[in-house]
């Protein structure tokens, strides 16, 4: 039986899917691990711990299904992180995670000091923020001077993957295009000058896009996983982009919408839209740019609030709906661990408004999910401000797996959404990348064969004027709070640090 692998090394864990050639999922893994927040502001990883859970994710696959024959081997994984590692390919400290990372404030405004607020957009599409790769890299040489003296290779978690199992060091334009701002997202390369200058040490990995095959599995790799000697594998991508790949949301005027731990978006078109507030980066495929945004929280909050009341996900759920639009004169902003975009905020944080003694559990649950919801609508009317062409949503994640939670998103923000079938997330669309790249000439998989879409979901347009009035309290509450919350910001950075957030529900 002909079968592709998906692995996805995500936040809050790493998954892994066997897929047959119609796109039937005959296995499933899982293995849950927890990031390290050793300072408020600062989440890394052991990228160890990455290739150790590809190699159990492997096994258990091929162990549930013996009779597969792997054809090909997708990547995916959180991003853009940030992994040194040295000539031998041993790490020379924990990767730096993806925006919710924002130790390298100083490296941000040494760089847009140095380089110039217009050069950088103009070169990598976006402004410096706490999602950007580069500023992360010059932290490392700022203040581990004995680590920087080591590293000689860059890595996210798909290329490292790509590396271990085929010996390929090279790296996806979407990736590169976040490692901003040494990628010149106009010619599609490596800018040199700014490479030299903040990264002159490290190899520049060969670029590819996500669909190329990177290399094929070697016998090192063979012995350690179980997958035949040979066997290509992808170049992947970072887990937002393969998992819209997962939904075929990333086609022209397609909008991903992604419930997870955090919550991502992702507008394709086919022009570099530049705008402050969201990311510009290049596309999975040859020819399309994005326009992303990302809130810092979603389903992290959600299990904040679980652990913290003790229920279980029906019984809050169950409640938010009994409390209602507007969850009794309840008003939260979701920044509980910064905000990126569209405020690019890494000082924000969590507000609560409106509560009193009358106020139950569910009625801080279902704040929580118009939270997320406001912050949604604040992203994409942000990027059609930018002039994104936005003509369809597609929804994906862990969190659509709750009705109630898609249902406030389309009141809020007025969308309709489309839920395929599968919502597995990227390690689906790894496997679907990997079928498609080593497919026969002209057999190539299509996605809507694969994963239709099984349900949409509609806004009551009844709602639409009293979230319009939220939404505009929204905005208010967060800049009438500014002040006092950056102060209490910087009291917290010293503090004892946060335990590790669970997975999203």
């Amino acid at each position: 039986m002909r079968c592709t692998i998906g692995v996805d090394i995500g936040t809050s864990s790493s998954k892994g899917v066997l897929v047959d050639e119609a796109g039937t999922i005959l296995a499933t893994a899982t293995r849950a691990h927890e990031v390290s927040r050793p300072r408020t502001g600062w989440v890394e990883m052991d990228g160890d711990v990455w290739w150790d859970e590809f190699v159990g994710l492997a096994r258990e696959l091929l162990a549930a299904v013996p009779e597969a024959e792997v054809a090909g081997v997708g990547v995916s994984g959180m991003g853009p992180c940030i992994l040194l590692a040295d000539e031998h390919d041993h790490p020379v400290r924990p990767a730096i995670l993806y925006g919710v990372d924002t130790r390298s404030t100083a490296q941000i405004a040494r760089m847009t000091a140095e380089l110039g607020d217009e050069d950088i957009t103009r070169v990598g599409g976006s402004t410096l923020t706490s999602q950007a790769g580069g500023p992360k890299i010059a932290w490392v040489a700022d203040e581990e001077p004995e680590a920087w003296s080591r590293a000689r290779r860059l890595y996210m978690p798909a290329s490292w993957l790509a590396r271990r199992l085929t010996g390929a060091y090279v790296l996806d334009h979407q990736s590169a295009s976040q490692v901003s701002p040494l990628y010149d997202i106009e010619h599609e390369r490596w800018h040199e000058p700014w490479w030299q200058r903040y990264a002159g040490t490290i190899e520049a990995p060969e670029l590819r896009w996500a669909g190329d095959v990177a290399g094929t599995v070697t016998d090192a790799a063979a012995a350690a996983t179980g997958i035949p000697a040979g066997t290509p594998v992808v170049t992947g991508t970072i887990d937002a982009w393969t998992e819209a790949v997962s939904v075929g949301a990333h086609e022209l005027g397609d909008l991903m919408l992604m419930y997870g731990t955090t919550m991502f978006l992702v507008a394709t078109g086919a022009e570099t839209l530049r705008t402050p507030s969201m990311w510009t980066t290049a596309g999975a495929f040859a020819g399309t740019r994005n326009l992303a945004g990302g809130l810092s929280t979603s389903g992290a909050l959600t299990a904040w609030l679980k652990d913290l009341t003790g229920a279980d996900y029906p019984e809050l759920l169950g409640e938010a709906a009994t409390s209602g639009p507007g969850a009794r004169g309840l008003l939260m902003l979701p920044y509980f661990a910064g905000e990126r975009t569209p405020i690019q905020d890494p000082d924000a944080r969590g507000v609560i408004a409106g509560l009193t003694l009358e106020h139950t559990r569910g009625d801080l649950y279902r704040a929580a999910l118009e939270a997320t919801a406001l912050g949604v609508r604040h992203n994409v009317e942000t990027m059609r401000a930018a002039g994104a062409d936005i003509r369809r949503i597609v929804a994906v994640g862990g969190g659509t797996q709750g009705r109630l939670w898609l249902q406030i998103v389309s009141d809020v923000t007025g969308l309709v959404q489309e839920v395929p079938e599968t919502t597995i997330g990227a390690s689906y669309g790894a496997a679907f990348l990997a079928a498609g790249a080593t497919a026969t000439p002209g057999a190539a998989p299509a996605i809507d064969d694969w994963n239709p879409i099984a349900e949409t979901v509609r806004p009551d347009a009844a709602l639409r004027p009293f979230y319009d009035a939220l939404f505009d309290r929204y905005v208010r509450l967060y800049e009438g709070t500014t002040s006092v919350v950056h102060d209490l910001a910087a009291d917290q950075r010293d503090a004892t640090p946060t335990t590790p957030t669970p997975e999203a529900p």
